[in-house]
């Protein structure tokens, strides 16, 4: 996901420091969930305990007027009722500690925002369906997810400022729930080599990740900070996550979502 002029991704990073305060054998680590029909059910994946976030893999299809569309890759068909059976497998994520987000976008489907009003429509779609809200359409039943993730790989960049930042005033006006921390993560696409031309580096030089600056812009090639480690298992595609802090209405950058590596 690259970022323009108004994007901060400062501001999607939006973890609290209980999200990092996992025990156990639960590390901070995270997986994306539902594009593979061969990786077991979702509730298998958070007894193993190795996540501390599990993402749900995809609203593959918002904005621009479109209708959304939730693709989960044959786990279940959204559109005749038969996700409300993961319903039962969130809960019991959410009861061992793994926090349990959805993620938009992806790299297939269909999505954009057109204009502030329309990222308003995708908010109140995204909080009414799967967050504090209320619908009759609600995928996954009663069940509440933690927060939400962006995944934005196709078109460009706007108004997803607008997007989050209706996301948090959605969440301020419903204080919550009285559910605690809501998770507002992205996922930055920084594939190197890129289509930028960058120094060679010198022969012999060592290299690590990128750092931006605090408050910083990220933009391509630029690499999540603190970057750590990526695993493949079962072709699901595995993120080191270092999730840090959120203190009143300042968000700060203390966190990055691995995955890119220099």
């Amino acid at each position: 996901m690259a970022c323009n002029s108004k994007l901060l991704c400062i501001s999607l990073l939006f973890f609290a420091r209980a999200a990092a305060a996992t025990s156990g054998a639960i590390g901070n680590i995270s997986v994306y969930w539902g594009q593979n029909s061969n990786e077991g059910g979702l509730a298998a994946a958070c007894e193993t305990g190795l996540y501390a976030f599990v993402v749900l893999a995809f609203l593959s299809t918002f904005g621009n007027g479109q209708t959304p569309v939730l693709n989960l890759a044959g786990h279940c068909d959204p559109s005749s009722g038969g996700c409300f059976g993961l319903s039962n497998d969130i809960g019991l994520c959410q009861t061992r500690g793994v926090k349990v987000l959805l993620s938009i976008g992806g790299a297939g489907g269909s999505y954009g925002l057109s204009s502030a009003s329309d990222a308003q429509s995708v908010a109140t779609y995204l909080w009414d369906n799967f967050l504090g809200g209320d619908s009759g359409s609600r995928p996954f039943g009663a069940a509440v997810l933690d927060g939400i993730d962006l995944d934005i790989e196709n078109g460009n960049s706007s108004h997803y400022d607008d997007l989050a930042k209706n996301l948090i005033s959605l969440y301020k006006v419903d204080k919550g729930g009285g559910r605690g921390t809501f998770l507002l993560t992205a996922a930055p696409q920084c594939p190197y080599p890129s289509g930028e031309r960058l120094p060679r580096p010198r022969p012999g030089a060592r290299h690590g990740p990128l750092r931006p600056r605090v408050g910083a812009v990220l933009q391509q090639p630029a690499l999540p900070v603190r970057v750590r480690r990526r695993r493949e298992q079962s072709g699901e595609r595995v993120e080191d996550v270092d999730a840090q802090l959120v203190v009143g209405d300042r968000v700060s950058w203390a966190a990055g979502v691995a995955g890119c590596r220099w």
